[in-house]
């Protein structure tokens, strides 16, 4: 059935399929969903109240839990939507605004990290200067030149997307707004949405991994000058959940890349479930490494747990 250009919704789609196992499906994006929300809001209120982690890396660790937590609360809710209620259309006003808040905070996160590669330079590099360089007001500004780098660099993407007619079924192959999925709908030139995103990734998102990849060939080269042997493995522990959360990040991005590209006779259902795992395996893992590789954090995580029965 072909819709006229003036329809004002779009549908969105969940397993092609598999629809008699979506109920199914929900229970264990439902219990990711919440060990994410307690997992990264744990983080947050563990740094927020904690004096101890009043510190430039652990705000930095905050506005990455908060952009995982963003993430989440973007995406999932109408996934869960669509699987449980069979709530398939969303308006093009919250579709486009889905859209928007998903890939801004897609390229926040990849931000965070090179804050924090940045952090881990200073921490290991330049130690005696490290509390006159990162200043609570500088952290600040950092994080806000984080947020606007992404949410400028994203607008005229969106912003194009209101000027378009759309044709076509109007049927999206994700459960949640994306930017491609939308304009193969649109009846219109959309060269510039192809292109675009393409310089988006490469001037930021490749640019950031290649940045932290050096910053960490500076790191390591500082480390490998230092005598003592304990505090060669100190100061690399240091680095270690910062490390492994970047792995978690660009390996799920590069997965997802390279199944879009390459994988076009692949089944629908692997881009799709490529898609869940880029957006939900990293704000899941994130809390899991700082609570396992962060003493810090453990130490947090203990009181915050013991406090009840301490009491009692």
């Amino acid at each position: 059935m072909w819709l006229n250009t003036t329809a004002s919704s779009f549908l969105l789609t969940g397993f092609p399929d598999m629809e008699e196992a979506h109920h199914w499906i929900s229970i264990p994006l439902l219990v990711v969903y919440f060990s994410i929300l307690l997992g990264n809001g744990t983080l947050l209120f563990l740094i927020r109240d904690d004096r101890n982690l009043h510190e430039p890396m652990y705000y930095f660790l905050a506005m990455l839990a908060a952009t995982d937590l963003g993430v989440t609360m973007t995406t999932v809710p109408t996934v869960l939507g669509v699987l449980w209620l069979n709530h398939r259309e969303i308006g093009r006003g919250a579709c486009f605004s889905q859209a928007y808040f998903i890939h801004t905070l897609s390229i926040v996160e990849s931000g965070v990290l090179l804050a924090m590669a940045y952090d881990r330079f200073i921490a290991i590099c330049n130690p005696l200067r490290y509390t006159s360089i990162l200043t609570n007001t500088r952290v600040m500004k950092i994080g806000m030149g984080v947020l606007t780098r992404a949410g400028l660099s994203i607008m005229p993407l969106i912003i194009r997307l209101h000027w378009f007619p759309y044709c076509g079924s109007h049927v999206l192959s994700h459960a949640f707004c994306l930017h491609q999925d939308v304009i193969k709908l649109a009846c219109a030139d959309i060269t510039f949405n192809r292109l675009y995103p393409v310089v988006v990734v490469f001037a930021m998102v490749l640019l950031d991994c290649l940045i932290i990849f050096f910053s960490y060939i500076l790191i390591l080269k500082t480390v490998m000058g230092i005598a003592s042997g304990g505090e060669r493995a100190k100061a690399l522990n240091t680095c270690m959940s910062h490390i492994c959360c970047i792995l978690v990040f660009y390996v799920t991005v590069v997965g997802l890349t390279f199944i879009h590209r390459f994988g076009k006779h692949a089944p629908l259902v692997v881009h799709i479930t490529m898609s869940y795992i880029y957006f939900l395996f990293p704000p899941f893992m994130n809390p899991v490494i700082y609570s396992i590789k962060t003493k810090q954090i453990q130490s947090g995580i203990i009181r915050l747990f013991s406090l009840p029965h301490s009491r009692a």
